[in-house]
């Protein structure tokens, strides 16, 4: 049921990191564009496992960046009435998500895709996508604890179909990143997860727009509107 069929449904949140920059909050290097003229777009990916809070950073994130969101769960419900998760279907979710993210930095836009990407070659082909169409490319793995993340898929948006076993499944599933990228840890409060993102994407007029008190506070665009 999922990122590789047999596995489970695409929008989730989680704690793997890379060997290497696992700790790391640092922002990832931007990947120049080679071609014809300078793109301006920026193409930002957020992984992670289901549950650990994607889409909240996702949110800051493209408030940071003056981004739309582009989510799997969104888009596998547009391609099918009634998802079974097989590996086609996941292939085609990611195929159709890269493709939209595509014509969003081609238009100089920014995006940030809010997805599982358990799998390290949907990863890859977010990484070659911005390198031949983005001026910049980020790639942030949310991380949170266990015990959390177990509460929070209780309070789910609605969109998701994944639940706390599909959760500990992907554990066992999700490839390790293995290239620079900022780890977010989400196990704390909102404001001490926006702090972070706010570090890596350089705190300004996002970070104070977006209140942390879990009140109402303007979305970035989505798919789901």
């Amino acid at each position: 049921m999922s990122d590789r069929g047999g596995r489970a449904p695409d929008r989730t949140e989680s704690p793997e990191s890379s060997g290497e920059t696992a700790d790391s909050l640092a922002p990832t290097p931007s990947v120049s564009v080679d071609g014809d003229g300078p793109s301006t777009g920026r193409l930002v990916v957020v992984c992670g496992l289901p549950g650990v809070g994607k889409t909240t950073v996702a949110e800051r994130v493209a408030a940071h960046v003056d981004g739309r969101i582009r989510r799997t769960d969104v888009i596998r419900k547009e391609l099918f009435d009634d998802p079974e998760y097989t590996e086609a279907e996941t292939e085609a979710v990611y195929a159709e998500l890269l493709d939209r993210a595509r014509e969003d930095v081609n238009d100089g836009d920014a995006v940030v895709l809010d997805a599982t990407f358990a799998d390290a070659r949907f990863r890859a082909d977010a990484r070659e996508t911005a390198a031949a169409a983005a001026a910049e490319f980020d790639l942030v793995e949310v991380a949170c604890d266990e015990a959390v993340v177990e509460r929070r898929i209780e309070r789910r948006d609605g969109i998701s179909d994944a639940d706390f076993e599909i959760h500990l499944r992907f554990k066992e599933l999700f490839d390790e990143v293995a290239t620079d990228h900022v780890v977010v840890d989400n196990s704390g409060t909102e404001a001490e997860t926006f702090a972070q993102v706010d570090d890596a994407f350089g705190g300004g007029e996002a970070a104070e727009d977006q209140p942390t008190d879990g009140g109402d506070r303007s979305a970035p665009v989505t798919d789901a509107e």
